[in-house]
């Protein structure tokens, strides 16, 4: 499986592909320790989740930004 370690501005900053045997808690290990600093601080700066769940993250986030975009005009009711 692979996962992604994700910025504060769900840029993609490193990925991974790990067996279908590790976890996303171990995963998140794996980049804490890549990273060489405290987990505190780590949790700060990225986050941790599998390339499945930044796309879906990734589309309902720019889903939601075209509908403010656009705004209430797309929702008139139709005579």
């Amino acid at each position: 499986m692979k996962y992604v370690l994700v910025d504060n501005n769900d840029n993609i900053v490193h990925a991974v592909d790990l067996s279908n045997r590790y976890t996303q808690k171990e995963a998140r290990l794996y980049f804490v320790n890549l990273k060489q600093i405290d987990e505190k601080e780590f949790n700060t700066l990225w986050r941790v989740m599998t390339e499945q769940e930044h796309k879906r993250r990734k589309f309902n986030s720019e889903t939601i930004k075209e509908y403010e975009e656009f705004g209430d005009w797309l929702d008139l009711e139709k005579s």
